[in-house]
């Protein structure tokens, strides 16, 4: 026996096939439903007809509609047991008014007189999520429609609702689940913006009003800042003070260590790559010029970017457009940029290490940080607020006697503040009592980088703050690492013990360059690669900071 496929059949199929696609089509949910609506519409030629659902514990209002005004449609809204949508809502059962001039409950509230005049036969189906009833899907015919059957109209319409349930279920999950995360965004984007606020940055010396002063005179502008200063000075915490204080607070802060790549891939993360471009790219990628579209991208270190992607980046900041590697489409960006280095930029530029036409374009404003030991009197309440937040963090009470108060202020400190805190975390983790004393500072038990670093004094000053005021208007120096720095602390390391042994050579420069291999590599005049493979010969497990 065949199975034999009426019209009518054919027609609810087809209807029910062209409804499932208008569903699948768009994520904006209004606009999906009123395309359901002309899809019914056209296949069954029926108007109008609704979309209903529910607005709150107790009112319902329609969503979307054929056949209606605006004003129409803004008066469709029940309460629960009101009318015959309500009476729907609260049965959760549909309901066929043959002829709505004959029923008193229905209240004709959504339509002006002359389209009520033309209304003959109401239909309404629930719109059920599990057996929670969300909405109701309604149609209208006119009286030319009597012989129309109800019950397939019934039945056709239950399964459309069903379709609908679904989307409206996804859809509204989608929408609290952006909703949550646009939420946590912005607590988010508040914490930061608490966390990095200036205000917090600890500094009451002479030199370091200085620099406030200038991050709040050169925030609110578009200008490329300049950071310059040693290493461990807080040029990335500035750069993000820059950032919270700037009108474009509320967009991305995005930052990347220029040294820390080699150039092929630092070329990939700066301007992304099209799926195909390299082995391995197995899809495209927005690079960080694109991610920090509408707010800051802050370039760490550039002053150690080779020559040849100088005039690469150079492009890109004078035109602020740029192609992903392997694609050929040219794209725009509107980002502000904050560089910094701990390098003499000049003296690079005289040598041909550094483009003289890329120093122009971030030596726009120039904010210099000082070290450490220039602003001595910061030291006590640095120290004060990393010990308080060992002590948060590990449910502790350390205290610091004066003398080893003393101690620490005195102390030379080349890697700055990161030195610093390091050496808080470092001495509070190993105490086993509640007190610090002055024998228990590392400098005190000759485990200081400090102590071997401080003969180059002298030799080798770094970065002059100049504070508001001065009448010296020279650029600042900020010395290159170089190779007489590691060969200081072996000589140092000669006269006090056993030579070192190649593996603490390495450990001593990577410590120095803060664990970035390229730079340590810079540094002992060798190539990454061959870092590496020392690194792996002598079993030095690199560090994570």
């Amino acid at each position: 026996m065949k199975d034999h496929v009426t019209p009518n059949h054919f027609q609810e199929l087809t209807t029910i096939y062209e409804v499932s696609k208008v569903l699948s089509s768009s994520m904006d949910l209004e606009h999906t439903l009123n395309d359901v609506l002309k899809t019914l519409e056209s296949h069954l030629h029926i108007s109008p007809s609704m979309i209903v659902l529910r607005m709150n514990e107790e009112i319902v209002g329609v969503i979307a509609a054929t056949g209606l005004s605006v004003a129409e449609i803004e008066r469709g809204r029940y309460r629960l047991g009101e009318g015959m949508i309500g009476k729907i809502m609260r049965a959760g059962m549909p309901i066929v008014i043959p002829d709505v001039s004959q029923e008193p409950a229905f209240l004709h509230r959504a339509f002006e007189p002359e389209i009520s005049q033309r209304l003959h036969a109401f239909v309404g189906v629930p719109i059920k999520v599990g057996y929670e009833c969300i909405g109701v899907l309604a149609i209208y015919r006119s009286e030319r429609h009597k012989g129309v059957s109800f019950r397939s109209d019934v039945r056709l319409l239950q399964m459309i609702a069903n379709l609908v349930g679904q989307t409206v279920n996804l859809h509204q999950g989608i929408s609290a689940e952006r909703n949550r995360l646009l939420q946590e965004k912005h607590r988010l984007q508040k914490e930061l913006q608490k966390r990095y606020s200036i205000k917090n940055v600890i500094g009451n010396s002479r030199a370091m009003q200085a620099v406030f002063s200038d991050v709040h005179q050169a925030a609110p502008g578009k200008a490329t800042v300049l950071l310059r200063g040693e290493s461990g000075t807080g040029k990335e915490v500035i750069a993000r003070a820059i950032h919270y204080l700037s009108p474009r607070r509320d967009k991305a802060f995005v930052s990347l260590n220029c040294a820390a790549l080699p150039e092929s891939i630092l070329e990939s993360e700066l301007f992304g790559h099209e799926r195909g471009a390299f082995t391995g790219a197995t899809q495209e990628r927005k690079g960080r010029f694109e991610l920090a579209d509408g707010g800051t991208l802050f370039l760490d270190e550039i002053g150690d970017i080779s020559p040849a992607f100088q005039a690469k980046l150079l492009r890109v900041l004078q035109e602020r457009e740029f192609e992903r590697v392997g694609g050929s489409q040219t794209r725009r960006v509107n980002v502000r940029i904050i560089t910094a280095t701990n390098r003499n930029l000049e003296e690079a530029v005289s040598k041909g290490e550094f483009r003289a036409d890329l120093y122009y374009r971030i030596n726009v404003v120039s904010i210099f940080l000082p070290p450490l030991r220039e602003r001595r009197e910061d030291i006590p309440a640095l120290i004060e607020h990393f010990l308080a937040r060992h002590n948060a963090d590990n449910q502790r009470k350390l205290t610091l006697t004066p003398e080893a108060l003393q101690t620490m202020v005195s102390c030379y400190w080349p890697g700055n503040v990161r030195e610093l805190e390091n050496c808080v975390e470092r001495t509070a983790t190993m105490m086993r009592g509640d007190i610090i004393r002055n024998l228990d500072v590392p400098c005190q038990r000759n485990q200081c980088l400090s102590m071997a670093l401080r003969p180059l004094e002298g030799s080798h000053p770094i970065i002059t703050m100049k504070v508001s005021g001065s009448s010296n208007t020279s650029p600042p120096v900020v010395p290159e690492p170089a190779r007489h720095v590691v060969a200081a602390l072996i000589a140092n390391d000669e006269e006090s013990a056993a030579p070192l042994s190649e593996r603490d050579r390495l450990i001593q420069a990577m410590d120095r360059c803060g664990w970035v291999q390229a730079k340590a590599a810079r540094l002992l005049g060798t190539t990454t690669r061959k870092l590496g493979y020392a690194l792996n010969k002598h079993g030095v497990e690199v560090k994570k900071l």
